[in-house]
């Protein structure tokens, strides 16, 4: 065998074991996702209880005293994709009024929203 069959041999080598790698990623990811839905964890990337930045920021003038305006149209959607159980685990956090959101207004946007089927926190 030759110099460059020997390098070309490894390269193939390589090549296999990285897909391997890969497979393997794929498939964990795959199981995670089925795992978490079927015990009812809600997984949302880079967002806060799946509400993106931009969907809070339209939320927060609707829940900071001491006159919010109604929850914009924005805000509403976004809270159709809440995920409600990690909301409401903040219910008597102290972050929310140490960021100046009124915990008792944003307990209101549901309603407000008219989110079907709203948490009871």
């Amino acid at each position: 065998m030759s110099r460059r069959q020997g390098w070309w041999g490894e390269k193939k080598e390589m090549a296999r074991k990285g897909k391997g790698k890969w497979m393997k990623a794929a498939i964990l990811a795959i199981l995670l996702s089925i795992f978490t839905t079927n015990i009812g964890i809600h997984v949302c990337y880079a967002r806060v209880c799946c509400l993106s930045g931009g969907d809070q920021m339209a939320c927060k003038p609707s829940v900071t005293p001491p006159h919010p305006p109604p929850p914009s149209a924005r805000c509403c959607s976004g809270l159709l994709h809440a995920d409600w159980r990690c909301l409401c685990s903040y219910k008597n956090s102290k972050l929310l009024p140490a960021l100046g959101i009124d915990v008792n207004l944003a307990m209101q946007l549901p309603v407000k929203c008219k989110v079907p089927h709203p948490p009871h926190c």
